[in-house]
C-alpha cells in the first residue's frame, strides 16, 4: 500500500491583460497559481480593503455598542482558547477602550472545564464575577458562538444583551442573539468568506467608529476619531495563525500588520514573542507569526490558560510582555516535546498493526487512543497522522486525570 500523501497538480487560472511589461510572464503565472491574476489585486493599500457596510448583521451590533458606550454599560468580550480568538479578544479590548468604554473585560473558556466557546457554565462564571452584567450590560463574541445556541440563551436570561462574532460555518439552527456578524452566513453578502475571528472583529470596529460619527460622538466629547491602525499588527497575526485563505482582503489586513510590526509601532506582547523566538521585528515576514509566534499561544490554551497570551496581547508595559513571553515559550516547549512523544507512539502503533497484518491492511480510518496521552494536544497528533498514512485519523485521551471520559479530535482530508 502506497501511504504517501497524494499530490494533484491545480489549474492554473487564466492571466488578465493588463500586467504592465515590467511584469515577467513567468511572474504573472506565479501570481496566477496564488489566485491573483490581476494588476489590481498586488494593491495592499488599506483603501482597497472591502467596505464593512457589505458585512451583514454590523449595522445592529453597532447600534447596541453605541447604546451600550452612551449608557457607560459594562462590556465582556467572550474569546476562543487559541491564536485567533486571543488576537480577536484583545482587539476587542484596546478597540473598545479606544472609544471611551470603561468597563470593559473578557472571558474565555478553559479547554478542561468549558471546552469549545461560549456556554451556559462559562456565562455563570461571568455573572458571578461581575453581576453589573445582569444590569443591561452587552456580551461579545469573537471567533465563536454561532453554535452556541445554550450559551446565547444562558446570557439573555440574565439579561445580558448579546452579539455574536463569528467566522465559522452555522449549524442547522442559530443561537437567538441581539445581532450577529458573520460573513459565513447564508446570505450574507460580503464578498470575503476568508476572514478570521479577529479580521471580523476588526471590521466590527471599523463599523463602529463610523456609526459613532454619524452620532456625533466625537465632535461631541471633543475627541478626536481613534485610529484603528495600531490594531493592525494583532489582525495579521490572528489571520496567519488560524490558516485562513490569504485571499486578496486578507493579504491586505496582514501587509499592513507586518508593515506595523516592521516600523516598531507593534504592541509590546508580539515583540517580546518574536524575541523569544529569535526574530527581528524589523524584519518579520508572515512566517515568523504563522510558526514563531502564533504556537506560543495556542501552547497556553492548549495546556494552561489561553489568559496567558492574552494578557501578553494586552499589555503595554514592556517588562511584563517579556515575562509573559518568557512564559509563553516555556509552556510551548514543553507543547512540542509532548507533541513529539504522542506523535511517535501513535505512528509505532500503526507500523505495529502493519507488521502484524500485513502492509495493505490498513483500514479506511485511524483510532488511536494512548491512557497517558494529554487531550490538548490530541488534534496535532491527528493532524500528523493523517499527513503520514493518508487516512482520517481520530486520536483520543482521557479528559482528565480524574475523568471515565475521553476527548478526541479528528483529522480528515477527502479524496
Amino acid at each position: 500500500m502506497n501511504r504517501k500523501p497524494r499530490i494533484e497538480r491545480r489549474a492554473v487560472p487564466a492571466v488578465e491583460a493588463g500586467w504592465p511589461p515590467s511584469v515577467h510572464p513567468l511572474l504573472r503565472r506565479i501570481f496566477a497559481a496564488r489566485g491573483i491574476v490581476a494588476p489590481e489585486e498586488v494593491d495592499h493599500r488599506l483603501t482597497a480593503l472591502l467596505a464593512p457596510a457589505q458585512l451583514g448583521g454590523v449595522g445592529r451590533a453597532c447600534e447596541l455598542l453605541g447604546t451600550a458606550l452612551c449608557a457607560d454599560a459594562p462590556i465582556v468580550v467572550v474569546g476562543d482558547f487559541d491564536c485567533d480568538g486571543a488576537t480577536g479578544t484583545a482587539v476587542a479590548v484596546r478597540g473598545l477602550c479606544m472609544f471611551g468604554a470603561r468597563q470593559v473585560e473578557y472571558g474565555v473558556p478553559n479547554r478542561f472545564t468549558h471546552g469549545y466557546g461560549l456556554s451556559p457554565a462559562l456565562v455563570e462564571e461571568l455573572v458571578a464575577r461581575s453581576p453589573r452584567l445582569c444590569d443591561g450590560g452587552l456580551l461579545i463574541t469573537v471567533d465563536n458562538g454561532v453554535a452556541a445556541n445554550a450559551g446565547v440563551a444562558a446570557a439573555k436570561a440574565r439579561g445580558l444583551r448579546v452579539i455574536v462574532t463569528d467566522h465559522h460555518l452555522p449549524g442547522a439552527a442559530l443561537p437567538d442573539a441581539d445581532a450577529m456578524v458573520n460573513p459565513n452566513l447564508a446570505g450574507d453578502a460580503f464578498p470575503s468568506k476568508a476572514l478570521a475571528g479577529v479580521g471580523v472583529m476588526f471590521y466590527l470596529l471599523v463599523a463602529l467608529r463610523a456609526h459613532l460619527r454619524a452620532r456625533g460622538w466625537f465632535s461631541g466629547r471633543g475627541v478626536p476619531e481613534p485610529d484603528l491602525s495600531p490594531l493592525l499588527d494583532l489582525v495579521a497575526l490572528g489571520t496567519v495563525a488560524d490558516l485562513v485563505p490569504l485571499d486578496r482582503n486578507n493579504r491586505i489586513l496582514v501587509d499592513a500588520g507586518l508593515k506595523c510590526i516592521r516600523a516598531r509601532r507593534s504592541c509590546p506582547g508580539i515583540v517580546a514573542l518574536l524575541d523569544a523566538g529569535k526574530r527581528d521585528p524589523a524584519r518579520v515576514v508572515a512566517r515568523d507569526l504563522g510558526f514563531v509566534v502564533g504556537p506560543r499561544i495556542n501552547a497556553a490554551g492548549r495546556l494552561e490558560d489561553i489568559r496567558l497570551g492574552i494578557e501578553c496581547l494586552l499589555t503595554d508595559d514592556t517588562a511584563r510582555a517579556r515575562q509573559l513571553a518568557a512564559q509563553l515559550s516555556a509552556i510551548n516547549h514543553e507543547r512540542r516535546d509532548l507533541q513529539a512523544n504522542m506523535v511517535e507512539q501513535a505512528q509505532a502503533s500503526v507500523e505495529n498493526w502493519l507488521a502484524r497484518h500485513g502492509a495493505d491492511s490498513l483500514p479506511v480510518g485511524i483510532v488511536l487512543f494512548e491512557p497517558e496521552w494529554h487531550h490538548g494536544v490530541v488534534g496535532l497528533v491527528a493532524s500528523k497522522l493523517k499527513e503520514r498514512f493518508n487516512r482520517p485519523v481520530i486520536a483520543c485521551a482521557p479528559a482528565g486525570e480524574s475523568s471515565d471520559e475521553i476527548k478526541a479530535a479528528t483529522r480528515w482530508r477527502p479524496g
